[in-house]
């Protein structure tokens, strides 16, 4: 279609962009002209006229340019130096690349965690060592050197966005999502979105808005085959970038988590017929087994028999007696030779030398060590062999010479340090063995690490050893007549073999000498051994294949073996093909690393020959993945004399010994067995081979027949051993003599792996022989022929399908052109998290990579194992390089990464969760159940016996007492009561820092001094009754007089925290603010703070020149009033209260004359405050119940106050309870944050404190004033700790008050102690309390919060429908005093809200009377416990603030809950704060550690919360210490804290998005 017809055609400007970007690309020679002209007619397809009946045209695919630069860069020769063979397989690679290409299409913005600065750097190149190439495991393969690469196309510039393109949460039809990126034609939208998460560190400004760019197109999501209307639920592209309510997004939010939004979001599930059903036990969802799922068919196997195991004349009737016969015929006969690191011959070992030092050693253990009477050893013990990897010969002298003492050698690796991954365990093995000696060499003994005075120390969990140093000139010779007694194998244990198992738990399987020389027999018959051979040995001699072949087989053969040391190769990986050609050696025993390492070195050479090879047994052929290597190897080296049916993979258990073994045949027509199963099958336990979906399939390798001599079946992997059907997957078990007997002194595993007997469908046991479970699974193929699919330790059952780590391994390696990580340094393992097992990759990471380049690579190993694992995976970290713990042979060393992991130790660099796609399990959504009518709520309450939940404090009106104050209506009057009637009674104490009086008050100095500042009010301020006074005081003296001289004057005072000197920035404004919002018409101050108030700093905060007048109280004038003001009316305003909730709200509200008056009469009642009392207050002064307690009581009740102010404990902690104890004080109050000062400053000094003679033991209440759920862990703390200075623990107590009514509940002198009581946090969830026992699961405890103060009452109310509860409900708590305050104090008057919370009426029941809503949710229980009046005690629990608590997935949480689950998770976590975005919750955790622990916390919080709470964390933010804000009264300000977060100004150290 020619151009001039485009112009025709209305193209939006983005498809005009893309044809202009599509020419571009054709002109650069980046795509074909077909390519060019398919997208080019898929672009403008949409907008051509179309015939009807024609679909609307998909929409298009953004390919990513790819520039010259870029493409070349993955062309270039790739150094297979990187490439682990052992997990390389062509196909797969392809197969991964395949997966990966079909993903492109279905694009998502995924958002890069941001990391501070200080972290990226220190993954840059010169913080790490080159990683050791060496680390070379016994899985890895790093060894430099050239091979041609595979040439990739443009596929390593996939971008970010072509994530995980990830169906949706259990739908069950295949929904449509739109993507988010196709916009702004060249997708600006995009770069946008990562440019902003790479400038995320650096830019703290707001984040331009990102709502405009989305796109009406939508992407059909196809289902995964097979599967069924319950999709795994996995997530779709957003729609509209909106928030969860549907309201677009302000432009302040971080483009990051708007892209994790729009990544998770999905559509609504159909509504549930049921709700929460009242006995919940909150179901996690099962998953239902897919009805399409493959299941065995096959008839039920039959157990296969090895060959008869042949009896030879000639065959030595023990190990020892073959050693003997050679050791004395053919003394000169080569039996072993070691290799120095250059590759020559070290050292060779005769049979004549190895017999006669076997016989020393022997005659030296028995007879030198200890003394004569009491031998340290005796036959039958237990002595361990550490031996280094490069002594072959002295290993096999030191094992010879046990064998021939009869002792037991325990072959173990050569402890490095005191702190060696595994070490432990081993030692754990040594001291259940009982071993007290240790034989090793004169090099390795010099070598092991030495304290000060040359002592070797004893290493962590170890016995305490005797080194024993095995070399000749250390060893006395034995005597002429001397001689060992060399007996018939039998069934003495002839050696200890260690294990370690998937927990890191280190077992000794025990192997008789009759299984010893069985076995050595059943090799020799299976490989064809013949005397004199020779062997080339690269595998460890001191356990498995290695020790079987070249240590025991070899000497019972007397054949000649050359050790290859691990040392060599990894300076020269082709050594052992030299040896092979140099001795022309007709076997060698190899893994399939050493041939991938051959491959990669080979090509400098030219006169290789390995045609006298007659067997090449590949020691881990039973990984399925060892396929690879072998083709490979055949291929180069073919053209060098090698023949296919040389390479025999073996199968080997520590358990079982030699499994099975492929036999080397001379005839190379008969092709070895090779099944391509099906990965979907397996997962199952079913064996499919596969041919079509040639993307998940698993190609294995026969590891040849039964050994000779043994029987062996399948049974099922996990309950009853019941035979597998012929195409089912099981675990391979064994019944032969050549195997172990058990696993040393452990009897109960010993039976379950030792003593299994396999049995029919019919339940009859197939032998009366036991037989032994190798470990291995895999299944017996058609010929007899075995095959291993994977190893039971590797197994991960997810969601009842089985994975296997290898195969993960193998996919995460296959995703090519990534050059992030090193292969063969990558752990999979699985962890268990609410309820199943979650799949945890973890692989370490080259220096020179950058964040990108890492996190792409992470996204898309999730997108191939997504594909052709149809599994999700959970974590996946990165470490920098060489910090993974290490075996002995340098491979990973596994379930130490798990325990680092599970641990929080693990210091990754990069961590990408996926728990929204993992998680499937999760319980329901709860759906709120339709509302009841009142008439079924008053009779459901009668018939269950359930009261509605109300209570109330003593009956003002009833109470008789001799209070003089009551005569007197306002304040005021009293305090000039006092001063004549009692003048000089001291009302006020205010205490310094040192603990002595700075300043007290009398009832007529107070009254004097309030009259001077009244006149100071009248004639300076020019103020008239009824106006507003600013009070910005410190807490002390001055603010009470200031409070009543404005009484005095008629204004009403508002008394506002004066700035902070050191943080004028932040805390001026607020007092601005206060001053604003209250409209005061002057400020009364401290000379210092008036400078403060005018002062340089000021200015740069707030604007100075629009303060009120500012009244210095510090020069009074010297005269009286003309007279005292009077108000006319009780409920004229008395003060105002300003307060900032924990919501980050200023509220102020009204007090009334009354109201103030009736505050104080209830208190007084409460806690019987006389004259003749004294009282310790350490409190903010500022607003709430500490400003009436600081302020007013004294005045109405007459006793006298100690003053504490707060501030001074930061520098004595001990200041305020060496007040009490001086004072002899019986009743204190004091703030959570005192209380926190005195726990954490004075934990250690309570000696000294006793000693300074401080008692406790007068107190009878101590009372925390506080606006939240009582903090029980701290004030249990609290009062355990100052026990020993005799407090009592049932002195401390809590109060509760809110803005509505600044105290609803405050514990008393009289009246029952506090309850706690035990509630299931899940019921909680649903709005219900359901009592627990203590210590149950789910259960939180509630301390009741204070009783209820005389003339209160309460109900608990349903905060939506406004209808009383009952008393098993969680509702909102509703009061009704004469001391609520009388409303809001706004400028705005905010009438609705007004009425809302102080006039509420019950919408049925009493319907007349007027509540005030407090906020706040909380229950009453009526307790056994009887009420001063003789009457049932009912106590009110608060749970949490209603503003505060967070509604997810149906339910009710509060963030507190949450916050303790994830403060206990970390040693390193001081603190947490939680809040919600959109419907994401957000974790913030300050972090007391170094960066390097931060990504250690995202999986531990994740999992933390999950498990306990059932809820799936959306983002984790890991801050500095002090980032939290927390207000005066120690509240957390969670909503402070959200707006920071999402205006980017927390600077946190780490962000990560959960996936």
């Amino acid at each position: 279609m020619a151009d001039r017809s485009l112009e025709s055609l209305s193209l939006p400007l983005e498809v005009r962009a893309r044809l202009a970007e599509l020419e571009l690309e054709l002109s650069e020679g980046d795509i074909t002209q077909k390519g060019y002209e398919k997208k080019r007619s898929k672009l403008i397809g949409a907008y051509l006229p179309q015939p009807p009946g024609v679909d609307q045209a998909l929409p298009q695919e953004r390919r990513t340019p790819v520039t010259p630069s870029s493409s070349s860069r993955y062309h270039r020769r790739r150094s297979s130096g990187s490439r682990d063979e052992r997990y390389r397989s062509d196909v797969h690679t392809e197969a991964v690349q395949a997966a990966l290409a079909k993903h492109k299409e279905r694009k998502m913005a995924v958002p890069m965690p941001s990391k501070r600065r200080s972290l990226v750097v220190q993954t840059s190149m010169d913080a790490y060592t080159p990683p050791d190439t060496s680390s070379g495991s016994e899985d890895e393969g790093s060894v430099q050197g050239d091979s041609q690469g595979t040439p990739t196309s443009s596929q390593g510039s996939i971008n970010m966005e072509h994530w995980i393109s990830q169906a949706i949460h259990g739908s069950t039809t295949s929904t449509t999502s739109s993507s988010s990126t196709q916009s702004g034609g060249s997708g600006a939208a995009h770069r946008l979105a990562d440019v902003m998460a790479q400038t995320h560190i650096e830019n703290h400004s707001a984040p331009p808005d990102v709502t405009t760019y989305t796109s009406e197109h939508s992407i059909q999501v196809e289902r995964p085959q097979g599967s069924t209307a319950r999709v795994a639920p996995k997530y779709g592209n957003a729609e509209l970038m909106e928030t969860g309510d549907g309201v677009p997004v302000s432009s302040r939010v971080s483009a990051k988590i708007q892209q994790l939004v729009n990544t998770l979001k999905r559509p609504k599930r159909p509504p549930l017929r049921e709700f929460f059903v009242d006995d919940f036990e909150e179901l996690l969802e099962v998953q239902q087994p897919d009805p399409n799922q493959p299941k065995p068919e096959g008839a039920q196997m039959l157990a296969m028999r090895g060959e008869q195991l042949g009896v030879v004349t000639n065959w030595p009737p023990s190990l020892e007696a073959a050693l003997q016969r050679w050791g004395t015929i053919s003394p000169k006969a080569p039996c072993l030779t070691t290799m120095d690191t250059n590759g020559k011959p070290l050292y060779i070992l005769t049979y004549g030398k190895l017999w006669t030092r076997s016989m020393k050693v022997a005659y030296n253990i028995l007879h030198k060590l200890g003394t004569k009477q009491e031998p340290m050893v005796r036959p039958g013990d237990r002595v361990a062999l550490v031996f280094p990897n490069n002594d072959p010969a002295a290993f096999m002298v030191a094992f010879y010479g046990c064998l021939l003492a009869e002792v037991v050698p325990v072959p173990i690796e050569v402890p490095l340090t005191r702190k060696d991954a595994g070490s432990q365990q081993i030692g754990f093995l040594l001291g259940s063995c009982g071993v007290t000696v240790a034989l090793t060499s004169d090099a390795c003994h010099k070598g092991l690490p030495k304290s000060p005075t040359g002592e070797i120390p004893q290493f962590k969990g170890w016995p305490k050893l005797l080194w024993f140093v095995t070399e000749s000139k250390h060893l006395s010779k034995p005597p002429r007549d001397w001689f060992p007694h060399i007996k018939d194998a039998n069934n003495d244990t002839a050696y200890i073999e260690y294990k370690t198992c998937k927990d890191g738990s280190v077992l000794g399987v025990t192997v008789t000498r009759i299984a010893l020389l069985t076995h050595c027999q059943a090799l020799t018959q299976a490989c064809g051994y013949t005397e004199a051979e020779t062997i080339v040995n690269v595998l460890d001699f001191k356990k498995d294949v290695g020790l079987w072949h070249g240590i025991l087989t070899s000497v019972m053969n007397m054949m000649h073996v050359i050790s290859i040391p691990y040392s060599l190769m990894k300076v020269n990986p082709l050594s052992w093909i030299q040896k092979v050609c140099q001795y022309k050696a007709k076997v060698a025993c190899v893994k399939s690393r050493d041939m991938h390492w051959a491959l990669v070195a080979h090509r400098d050479q030219r006169d290789i020959n390995l045609s006298s090879l007659r067997m090449l047994i590949v020691a881990d052929g039973a990984n399925p993945w060892s396929i690879s290597s072998c083709d490979a190897f055949l291929n180069v080296f073919q053209s060098k004399g090698l023949r296919q049916e040389v390479i025999c993979p073996c199968a080997s258990s520590p358990e079982a010994l030699t499994v099975a073994i492929r036999r080397p045949t001379d005839d190379s027509n008969q092709p070895p067995g090779r099944g391509v199963l099906s990965m979907h099958g397996l997962t199952y336990g079913v064996i499919r081979v596969d041919s079509e979906e040639k993307l998940s399939v698993l190609t294995v390798q026969d590891v040849g027949l039964v050994m000779p001599g043994a029987i062996m079946c399948a049974v099922k992997p996990d309950g009853v051993p019941q035979l597998c059907r012929t195409d089912e997957v099981g675990e391979l078990c064994v019944c032969a003599i050549a195997t172990g007997t058990s696993y040393y002194g452990l009897s109960g595993m010993t039976k379950n792996t030792f003593e299994v007997f396999p049995m029919t469908s019919s339940g009859a046991p197939i032998s009366e022989y036991p037989f032994i479970r190798t470990g291995l699974l895999g299944f017996i193929g058609p010929g007899g022929l075995v095959f291993v699919v994977g190893k039971m330790d590797g197994l991960m059952v997810v969601s009842g399908r089985r994975h296997n780590a290898d195969d993960i391994v193998a996919t995460a390696l296959a995703v090519e052109p990534m050059k992030f990580v090193y292969r063969g340094r990558i752990a999979v393992f699985s962890v268990s998290v609410l309820h199943d097992e979650r799949i945890v990759i973890v692989a370490e990471q080259r220096p020179d990579s950058t964040e990108e380049d890492s996190f792409q690579w992470m996204s898309r190993v999730l997108q191939a194992i997504d594909s052709i694992h149809q599994v999700g995976v959970y974590c996946l970290a990165l470490v920098p390089a060489n910090t993974l713990p290490k075996t002995p042979l340098g491979g990973i060393h596994l379930s130490e990464t798990k325990q680092l992991f599970l641990e929080g130790a693990l210091h990754p660099c990069n961590v990408l969760m996926c728990p929204h796609t993992c998680v499937t399990n999760l319980p329901k959504p709860r759906q709120k159940q339709p509302e009841i009518g009142p008439a079924s709520v008053m009779v459901g309450n009668l018939v269950s016996g359930k009261r509605i939940a109300q209570a109330s404090g003593r009956d003002l009106g009833q109470i008789e007492d001799n209070d003089q104050a009551r005569k007197f209506l306002f304040l005021s009057e009293v305090l000039q009561w006092r001063a004549q009637t009692t003048p000089d009674h001291v009302l006020y104490t205010l205490l310094n820092c040192r603990g002595t009086i700075a300043n007290s008050l009398t009832c007529v100095q107070l009254h004097k001094r309030a009259e001077k500042i009244a006149v100071m009010l009248m004639e300076r301020g020019h103020l008239q009754d009824g106006d507003h006074v600013a009070l910005v005081y410190p807490p002390g003296i001055d603010l009470i007089a200031a409070f009543y001289g404005c009484l005095y004057a008629g204004c009403v005072p508002i008394t506002v925290r004066p700035p902070h000197p050191q943080n004028i920035a932040t805390t001026l404004p607020t007092v601005k603010m206060i001053v604003e919002v209250s409209r005061s018409a002057c400020l009364m101050t401290t000379q210092l703070i008036c400078k403060l108030l005018r002062s340089r700093e000021a200015a740069a905060a707030v604007d100075v020149r629009t303060w009120p007048p500012i009244l210095d109280t510090d020069d009074l004038p010297k005269k009286r009033p003309p007279q005292i003001y009077k108000p006319s009316n009780p409920d004229m305003l008395a003060y105002l209260d300003f307060s900032v909730s924990t919501t980050g709200m200023l509220a102020g509200v009204k007090m009334s004359h009354a109201a103030t008056s009736a505050f104080c009469r209830s208190i007084k009642l409460q806690c019987e405050l006389y004259p003749s009392r004294e009282v310790a207050i350490c409190l903010d002064p500022y607003c709430g119940l500490g400003f009436v307690l600081w302020c007013l009581c004294s005045v109405y009740s007459g006793h006298q106050s100690i003053l504490i102010p707060p501030s001074e404990l930061e520098t004595t902690p001990a200041l305020w309870l060496l007040a009490v104890s001086q004072y002899k004080v019986r009743d204190t109050f004091c703030s959570y944050s005192v209380m926190e000062l005195c726990t954490k400053g004075l934990g250690s000094q309570t000696e000294s404190l006793k000693a300074r003679g401080l008692d406790l033991s007068r107190v009878r209440t101590c009372v925390v004033v506080a606006e939240e759920r009582p903090r029980i862990a701290l004030t249990q703390s609290f009062s355990k700790l100052f026990k020993d200075l005799g407090l009592h623990p049932r002195a401390v107590s809590t109060s509760f008050g809110c803005r509505v009514n600044l105290a609803i509940c405050l514990q008393g002198t009289s009246g029952p102690d506090p309850t706690t009581v035990y509630v299931d946090m899940r019921a909680l969830r649903h709005d219900r309390v359901r009592l627990v026992e203590r210590g149950s699961p789910h259960s939180l405890p509630l301390m009741e919060s204070g009783k209820i103060l005389p003339g209160v009452r309460i109900i608990i109310a349903n905060p939506e429908t406004k209808g009383p509860l009952g008393d098993s409900h969680l509702g909102e708590i509703w009061v009704h005093s004469a001391h609520n305050a009388s409303g809001y104090f706004t400028i705005y008057g905010d009438e609705s809200l007004q009425s809302d919370h102080f006039n509420s009426r019950l919408s049925f029941g009493d319907t007349q009377t007027i509540w005030a809503r407090t906020g706040y949710l909380g229950f009453l229980r009526r307790t056994e416990l009887t009420d001063a009046n003789g009457e049932r005690h009912d106590a009110l629990y608060v749970v949490g603030a209603l503003d505060e608590a967070m509604e997810l997935r149906g339910m009710r949480y509060h963030p507190i809950d949450i916050e303790t689950s994830v403060i206990r998770a970390h040693k390193s976590i001081t603190e947490c704060a939680v809040f919600t975005w959109t419907n994401l919750l957000v974790v913030v955790v300050e972090l007391d550690g170094s960066e390097q622990e931060a990504l250690d916390l995202v999986p531990l919080v994740t999992n933390v919360v999950l498990e306990e709470h059932y809820l799936i964390v959306g983002v984790v933010v890991v801050v500095d210490v002090g980032v939290i804000p927390i207000n005066s009264r120690g509240e957390k300000q969670r909503m402070h804290l959200r707006d920071g977060f999402l205006a980017d100004q927390l600077d946190p150290i780490y962000v990560a998005y959960n996936m």
